[in-house]
């Protein structure tokens, strides 16, 4: 064990690489082109040592990119062995199954090189806004239908960038200037990462840093057995029902702790669907093993180490551990819930720790026009979502993701973009679950289009039927529901055509309560009454 000069000099390093990563993907969101990058950061990104292994990561991002990609490095070693890779070489893929569970995420591997010498790798994704086929549309019956598949393979060779893939691109999607500026993008920030990672290299005299990488990988896997440590042993269970598809969907869990880790068995979970909201293990063992590391462990570093004390497994080919070729664009319908489900099996386990259930999914709203005349036609996605679950000791949080994390793009930038006009967004009132503390709100949005055109609406939407659940005596969310301005009700998954002048009107879920309504403080009530938040009507019941 390092001691004194050398364990300052450690964490001297460690907050260096974390800079270095973040500065990475501030970079990829700065040279974004797509909204879902720039202003969304729906990206991750993350230095690897030479065995593949994740030592950082960057605090921007979100639990499925991040935790599915710290797994995805050693699948482009596997194609591209250390041994064969040189200087300039980049490398891409958004195979689901070996990255992050879908075709529109593009995952981009770089290596490192220090006088010659292979030292690191750099990693980054982004969701990109169209890759092709059904787009955002969960109705294909297979993967093939959902747009362009890139195997594992070179977007760089000793510098110069594949021009050949870079046409089969751009005539494969929608909105090619925006699709390859992204990989441009992803290219140039794990430049960056590597740059400044040479950097620290040079400063205090490091010949490689797998050395390092192990030091903090031994640090990190005991301070995260020790809070497992601190947890009573034995196995508990817990079912979610979602809304499903063509039918409703059962997701089990069986959390147990031991002396080796946390372990999380989705036996019983439903089997796969016809449809795209099928889930990859790789985006599975994501958001899982981030609902574990929300309770045990939410301070220590997110790295291979730590990920490594928590084990997934599903049955083959159910809903969360879908084979090739099932169609999976939509596979954060289950993904996302999937702390919910865990936190319900440690509440069981562990007393005033885990909050109620939120609205899971994202409420992203997917919209596209055919170019029609002198109108150019769009696809944009722009991010959105329900309210929280409410907390042991504070009211869920408003309009804001979880488990996701990611930002709401601003009404402005869409609107400047495409012909789409937002004609209200605001909180929805009584959405949140009664309790002692109130579930988040969720939100109201109306959109139209400033051209006399249809528009495409690519819902895959969740939280209609099964709305969120309250804990310890908390009542549940509003469940969320979609129609046109018109009056006609609209169906929350599937291709659907907004008629020109109409609009669709998008009222999001709100999150679970927390405790009696009635132990509620009163101020509280009658701060959610000013607000407008609770109406009148609601209170009283």
């Amino acid at each position: 064990m390092k001691q004194g000069s050398d364990l300052i000099q450690l964490q001297v390093i460690w907050s260096r690489l974390i800079a270095a990563v973040e500065e990475q993907a501030r970079s990829l969101i700065r040279a974004g082109f797509s909204t879902s990058t720039r202003e969304a950061g729906d990206v991750s990104a993350g230095v690897f040592n030479t065995r593949g292994e994740m030592i950082a990561q960057a605090v921007t991002g979100t639990p499925g990119h991040i935790n599915s990609m710290a797994r995805s490095v050693k699948h482009f070693i596997d194609v591209f062995p250390v041994a064969s890779m040189e200087e300039g070489d980049v490398y891409i893929t958004n195979d689901p199954w070996k990255a992050t569970g879908h075709l529109s995420d593009l995952s981009v591997v770089t290596p490192i090189f220090r006088n010659g010498q292979f030292v690191a790798l750099f990693a980054c994704t982004t969701h990109v806004v169209d890759v092709g086929g059904n787009g955002p549309s969960p109705e294909s019956r297979d993967v093939y239908g959902e747009g362009l598949f890139i195997p594992i393979m070179k977007i760089a060779e000793k510098g110069r960038m594949n021009e050949s893939l870079l046409q089969i691109v751009r005539a494969n999607v929608k909105e090619p200037v925006q699709v390859e500026g992204d990989i441009f993008a992803l290219v140039a920030c794990n430049d960056v990462g590597g740059k400044r990672l040479l950097t620290i290299m040079d400063e205090y005299g490091l010949t490689e840093i797998d050395t390092v990488g192990d030091e903090i990988f031994a640090r990190s896997r005991k301070a995260m057995m020790d809070e497992i440590a601190k947890l009573p042993r034995g196995t508990w269970h817990n079912r979610m029902v979602l809304d499903g598809y063509e039918a409703p969907i059962s997701l089990c869990a069986a959390v147990t702790v031991d002396e080796t880790g946390v372990h999380i068995d989705m036996e019983g979970t439903s089997e796969a669907s016809r449809y795209g909201i099928n889930c990859p293990m790789c985006y599975t063992e994501a958001y899982a093993s981030f609902g574990v590391k929300c309770l045990v462990a939410p301070q220590l570093p997110n790295n291979a180490a730590t990920m490594a004390c928590i084990t997934v497994t599903a049955p083959d080919d159910c809903i969360a551990n879908a084979k090739f070729p099932r169609p999976v664009v939509a596979r954060s319908t289950i993904g996302m819930f999937l702390p919910d489900l865990v936190f319900g099996c440690f509440e069981q386990a562990i007393e005033g720790k885990v909050p109620a259930e939120s609205t899971g999914t994202l409420w992203n709203i997917r919209l596209g026009a055919q170019p029609a005349g002198d109108t150019r036609g769009f696809m944009v996605t722009t991010f959105h979502s329900g309210g929280a679950g409410a907390r042991p000791a504070q009211d869920g949080l408003s309009a804001t993701p979880f488990p996701s994390g990611i930002r709401n793009v601003p009404v402005e930038v869409t609107e400047s973009i495409t012909s789409l006009v937002v004609w209200r967004k605001e909180f929805r009132p009584d959405s949140g679950g009664a309790g002692r503390q109130r579930g988040g709100l969720g939100q109201i949005m109306e959109i139209g289009n400033r051209e006399d055109a249809p528009l495409t609406l690519y819902a895959r939407y969740e939280r209609v039927e099964n709305p969120a659940k309250g804990r310890q005596g908390g009542q549940p969310g509003a469940p969320g529901r979609l129609t046109l301005g018109s009056g006609g009700k609209l169906k929350a998954k599937g291709l659907q055509t907004i008629p020109p002048g109409d609009t669709v009107i998008i009222e999001m879920p709100g999150g679970g309560g927390y405790g009696a309504p009635e132990e509620r403080d009163p101020e509280a009530l009658a701060l959610d009454l000013r607000k407008g938040f609770v109406t009148a009507e609601a209170a009283k019941a």
